[in-house]
């Protein structure tokens, strides 16, 4: 199998901006207001169409139950059989995102759905005053949260950081969070699109309603306890993958190249996922397969493959469970 790469699927939001449809270099028709550019999903109503190889035109389940092992490796197929655990997506705000939370995998289940969401972000070339909230930065009860919420002051209990590119945060299920105006990141996560909105600015959707809010789902799964910081922090190395969290849920790397490199996975049991930040690489895996791959562009590798070399100078996150 040769690694595949899939038709991106372009949210249009009432927060979202214009970066993603510079980034991606593609003509953009939508009034500047894509928010989400969905580079790989198995969600259910918004799965990804491949659109290269002998797997074009088959969705990403399509090509999971067909090829089984061979595409996610065996561990993950006993795992998640044909659904597809992984969803990535690039991010643009130009407005406030909600205050939000999601549920882990017990509590998701409870409620009759497949898995909660654990996620993280990794920040690309954002506006100047661009920040994130994430996390309680003091300690509140179940029902203080809900006066705060009641009460439009939710936004002082959490904790603001201001980013640029290349920081990272990971949010587990739990961790209330929200991204703020002048964003731009990529994120990965569980494939889940489940969300409880906390609390929106009273703000009203296209059609002059306010958005609902799920003030006691999210009571119900947010993680109270405070920590002294939510930054993933690391020391960006050149010409090496240089790990940014590693959780049940996923693993991620980031690699700044302009050297040529092989990626060794003989040993791993599990696709990886690409994501081009900056730049442009070539990538020859052991077959012989030769794909391009160039920032805002995204490609699954198969568990089959044993190595890759990756020639070009490319900043890219490598991706896997």
């Amino acid at each position: 199998m040769q690694p595949i790469k899939f038709k991106p699927m372009l949210k249009q939001t009432i927060w979202g901006g214009g970066k993603i449809a510079e980034f991606k270099h593609i003509n953009d028709n939508t009034d500047n207001n894509i928010g989400e550019s969905w580079e790989i999903s198995d969600v259910k109503g918004s799965e990804s169409v491949a659109e290269n190889g002998p797997h074009k035109g088959k969705t990403i389940h399509e090509i999971a139950a067909e090829m089984k092992e061979e595409l996610v490796g065996a561990d993950n197929y006993k795992r998640f059989g044909n659904d597809f655990p992984l969803l990535v997506k690039f991010i643009d705000a130009r407005q406030d995102l909600s205050i939000q939370v999601h549920p882990n995998d017990e509590q998701a289940k409870r409620k009759g759905l497949k898995n909660g969401k654990t996620e993280m972000w990794y920040i690309m070339e954002s506006e100047p005053d661009a920040k994130l909230l994430c996390g309680l930065k003091h300690e509140i009860s179940p029902e203080k949260y809900k006066q705060m919420v009641a009460d439009g002051t939710i936004c002082d209990a959490i904790a603001s950081f201001p980013v640029k590119e290349g920081d990272c945060f990971f949010i587990p299920s739990g961790r209330i969070h929200s991204i703020c105006q002048g964003c731009f990141l990529a994120e990965i996560q569980q494939t889940s699109d489940t969300t409880y909105r906390i609390y929106d600015y009273n703000r009203r959707d296209k059609d002059g309603n306010l958005r609902e809010l799920h003030t006691q789902e999210a009571a119900e799964c947010i993680d109270y306890t405070v920590q002294k910081d939510y930054r993933t922090h690391y020391v960006p190395e050149k010409n090496q993958g240089v790990q940014l969290v590693n959780c049940k849920h996923f693993s991620t790397a980031v690699y700044d190249l302009d050297e040529p490199m092989t990626l060794d996975y003989s040993e791993l049991d599990s696709f990886v996922i690409i994501i081009g930040l900056k730049g442009e690489g070539t990538f020859t895996d052991n077959e012989g397969n030769t794909t391009t791959l160039s920032e805002g562009e995204t490609m699954l590798v198969p568990a089959s493959t044993s190595t890759i070399n990756v020639s070009g100078t490319i900043k890219f996150l490598e991706t896997y469970i």
